[in-house]
């Protein structure tokens, strides 16, 4: 049991959640103002559909790499994630999907819950790898058929434009696999085919994409025009705060990802990030160029930066945990209500981290 401000389904209520087998049993409490008292807030645990690394660990290691980063997460009220591969050669890119899916059988204890993978690349546009390292191509059907039977992917950030990519995009949509719209030089209207094909969302929004001009909308007009969903970066460094504004104000189901690197909960330094080294320094992670490389972005602060913005701190929960969940089609995690998972985060009024439950195990804090 946890006594606090509740954030349900329903709206604030002051009680006490319960839970039995990993599942939320009840929650009991009256309709409340969290601000009109000084009780802890109790939110959905948090969902990260963009994860590189954490605690020094990248994804592309595989083996106890994924294990570190999914229990440096869980410590910042991540409690479920996908685990985000980079741009690589095809024989590394397959060993890191067999890797992912051998841990998702055996995973660590007191970590966040690998859900699958967002396969970010190999299929997206040379000319816009941001960090991602030059083994950029074209997809085939039946290549990503093989790549989807190594391991649970549950999400592809793909370039619209490059040959054949829209009877991919129908294809992948089709198997129930959802597809992203990223490092591209696609158009707008590329961009609204893609989505007439069954893309349904762009990732880490105005990075890495074709901007907005007025005659030449790009990418970014493309998603601010017609997404229903969209990632985005919220660390104030990524993405602007007026961007960051005008896209709450256009696409209805906007959510955060960290876009997370290794150095994520690390001090600065230098960090792998797939199979070149990112220097993290002034609270950001670059390449030697000066390039953005990820993040070292974690859920908390992503949760107080659009707090900060003028979110309410219910909608900033949204946007963290319910519409990545709903993203995903996963009606039982990010959300408090009975029956769903019994993950949950507990923060103090000033929106400090206090406890990480997960399938109502405490991971940090708590009793």
């Amino acid at each position: 049991m946890q006594f606090g401000n509740i954030l349900t389904s329903e709206g604030w209520r002051l009680g006490e959640i319960h839970w039995e087998g990993g599942r939320i049993k009840g929650i009991r409490g009256e309709p409340v103002d969290p601000d009109a008292n000084a009780h802890p807030r109790i939110l959905p645990g948090f969902i990260d559909l963009h994860v590189h690394g954490g605690g020094g660990a990248d994804v592309m290691e595989g083996g106890e790499a994924l294990a570190t980063l999914a229990r440096t997460h869980v410590r910042f009220g991540t409690t479920r994630l996908l685990a985000t591969t980079m741009t690589a050669p095809d024989g590394h890119i397959r060993a890191t999907l067999r890797d992912i899916a051998a841990y998702m059988q055996a995973p660590a204890p007191l970590a966040a819950k690998v859900l699958g993978v967002h396969l970010e690349g190999p299929y997206i546009n040379p000319g816009k790898l941001g960090a991602q390292p030059a083994y950029a191509r074209t997809g085939l059907i039946e290549e990503l058929d093989e790549l989807c039977s190594l391991a649970p992917i549950r999400l592809i950030t793909l370039a619209p434009e490059l040959s054949g990519h829209m009877a991919l995009i129908r294809h992948l949509s089709d198997r129930g696999v959802r597809v992203q719209l990223g490092h591209t030089l696609g158009s707008y209207e590329e961009g609204v085919e893609a989505l007439a094909h069954g893309a349904c969302g762009f990732t880490h929004l105005f990075n890495a994409m074709t901007g907005l001009h007025h005659r030449k909308p790009g990418m970014v007009g493309a998603a601010l025009a017609h997404a229903e969903y969209a990632e985005l970066i919220p660390d104030l460094l990524h993405v602007h705060p007026g961007a960051i504004l005008t896209a709450l104000r256009c696409i209805p189901n906007l959510y955060a990802v960290t876009d997370s690197t290794a150095a994520a909960g690390m001090p600065d330094g230098d960090y792998r990030l797939g199979e070149q080294t990112v220097t993290k320094c002034l609270g950001g992670v670059r390449l030697a160029d000066g390039t953005l490389a990820g993040s070292t972005l974690t859920m908390d602060q992503a949760l107080r930066n659009f707090v900060s913005l003028g979110l309410s701190l219910a909608e900033a929960s949204d946007r963290l945990s319910r519409i990545p969940a709903d993203f995903l089609g996963l009606g039982d995690i990010g959300r408090l209500e009975e029956g769903a998972a019994a993950d949950f985060v507990v923060l103090d009024p000033q929106l400090q981290l206090q406890a990480v439950f997960v399938e109502g195990r405490s991971i940090l804090g708590g009793a």
